[in-house]
């Protein structure tokens, strides 16, 4: 699932391992990954981002199916709710992509990293919840993290930004596509009752992307003669995309989720923006050239790490008991 949420598993007994958090440290290593193979595959490759969308969650179905399929209650796949699932993910992944084609890999993380504070002020909103202690002093702070990572100067007249047109779009759909995520997140819990398993969830997720994607890049005339075109650097981009991230980063986290639980694997979900950092750096040359691009780094790293932790205490000290 590109949507780097959390699906939706069997309630179980959790505990904490080490085995566990390697794999959600993994897992989260993949969806830190995302954006910059993302924009990659189609800013250098010069794929077409429909036709990639569509082509690599076919080629992740093609691998995946052969596992699950004799597993998988196919009565599942007619549920309105799995397909209520997968109209938010769709949306969630078109979006996603398409945010990393129009701006840098590293503004779109800290907009994902995000996500569980939108996830707080719908909840509050929508489901008249209680808010979570902190979340308005976080939201702040990871506000002003973003903006010291997008910003160009700060002098005496203030703070000025490197920000070209194209980046007011990717970040505008990288912020629509956090929404997806967060709403995702918010309908998981409220359907644990139908008791979905994680694996029927994912096969629905690549069955509607597959068919999305490869749908609306033919109805827009993409060019799919673009593949044919590729390099051997470029198809070692598009395999690890999808073995990687596709498929390792979505089966890592349903793994992690059933052994740790999500405030545990929450909790580590910083991780992805150091893998952003690292990944762009090295294939993109997308870096953080100044001291207050650091600074906003670090203090999105932090403010995350520990709303998420100080959220998940409790869990956390039950598991490790």
């Amino acid at each position: 699932m590109q949507s780097s949420s959390s699906p939706i598993v069997l309630e179980k007994q959790t505990t904490f391992s080490w085995g566990g958090m390697g794999i959600a440290l993994l897992a989260h290593t993949g969806w830190g990954a995302y954006p910059v193979l993302a924009r990659y595959l189609q800013t250098v490759s010069d794929l077409p981002s429909m036709a990639l969308l569509g082509v690599g969650n076919l080629l992740a179905l093609a691998i995946y199916l052969p596992f699950v399929w004799r597993h998988v209650d196919k009565r599942i796949l007619r549920s309105t709710l799995i397909w209520g699932f997968a109209l938010v993910v769709v949306l969630r992944a078109i979006t996603n992509l398409l945010a990393a084609r129009f701006t840098l890999a590293i503004y779109i993380q800290p907009i994902t990293l995000m996500t569980p504070l939108f996830v707080a002020l719908l909840s509050t909103g929508l489901f008249r919840e209680p808010l979570p202690p902190l979340t308005w002093s976080a939201i702040a702070l990871s506000l002003l993290g973003a903006l010291l990572m997008m910003s160009d100067d700060i002098g005496v007249a203030g703070m000025t930004f490197a920000l070209t047109p194209s980046d007011w779009i990717g970040i505008g759909l990288a912020v629509i596509s956090a929404l997806c995520l967060a709403i995702y997140m918010i309908l998981v819990p409220r359907t644990v009752k139908h008791a979905v398993p994680g694996e029927s969830v994912l096969l629905m997720q690549l069955l509607a992307l597959t068919v999305t994607g490869a749908s609306v890049s033919v109805l827009i005339g993409e060019d799919w003669t673009r593949f044919a075109t590729l390099t051997p650097m470029d198809w070692t981009i598009f395999a690890v995309f999808v073995v990687g991230v596709f498929l390792g980063a979505n089966l890592g986290q349903i793994m992690s989720l059933r052994q740790l639980g999500a405030p545990l694997v929450s909790s580590v979900m910083a991780w992805r923006l150091i893998a952003t950092l690292a990944l762009a750096a090295l294939f993109l040359g997308e870096r953080l050239d100044s001291w207050q691009q650091i600074l906003g780094a670090l203090i999105v790293l932090a403010t995350i790490t520990i709303y998420l932790v100080r959220q998940g205490q409790p869990f956390i000290k039950q598991t490790r008991r």
